[in-house]
């Protein structure tokens, strides 16, 4: 149970980290073009939302070689995909992103998959 707990809060997290990546290029803005791209990435990587957001990817690694110690890989990986689930939930809710019923549908379905990968051990 330890183990299913320490994925999850390196799911939680990677989402999260993706959150502020998100947040960040809000403020930043759209890249449009290859010759603002460099620019704008510039800026992103000056941007303490971005930073922050790299800092928890980091920090994610390590939790993720912890897991990869104590858990088969075969059943840690396919766990991941849960972070989709949860991608799609918070961008509805602090994005305000329409999600419409074919990615809930999907959703779904990875949840499904999830459980029956979980099933496994």
């Amino acid at each position: 149970m330890k183990d299913f707990l320490l994925l999850f809060f390196n799911v939680l997290l990677t989402v999260i980290g993706q959150i502020l990546f998100k947040h960040g290029m809000n403020v930043v803005g759209r890249i449009n073009s290859v010759r603002e791209a460099f620019p704008k990435l510039i800026h992103a990587f000056l941007n303490p939302y971005i930073l922050s957001g790299i800092a928890i990817y980091g920090f994610t690694t390590l939790v993720w070689l912890v897991i990869l110690s104590r858990v088969k890989l075969s059943i840690a990986y396919p766990m991941l995909s849960a972070g989709y689930v949860l991608s799609i939930l918070f961008s509805w809710m602090l994005f305000k992103e329409a999600i419409p019923k074919a990615r809930i549908i999907g959703a779904i379905i990875i949840c499904i998959g999830v459980y029956l990968v979980a099933q496994g051990e």
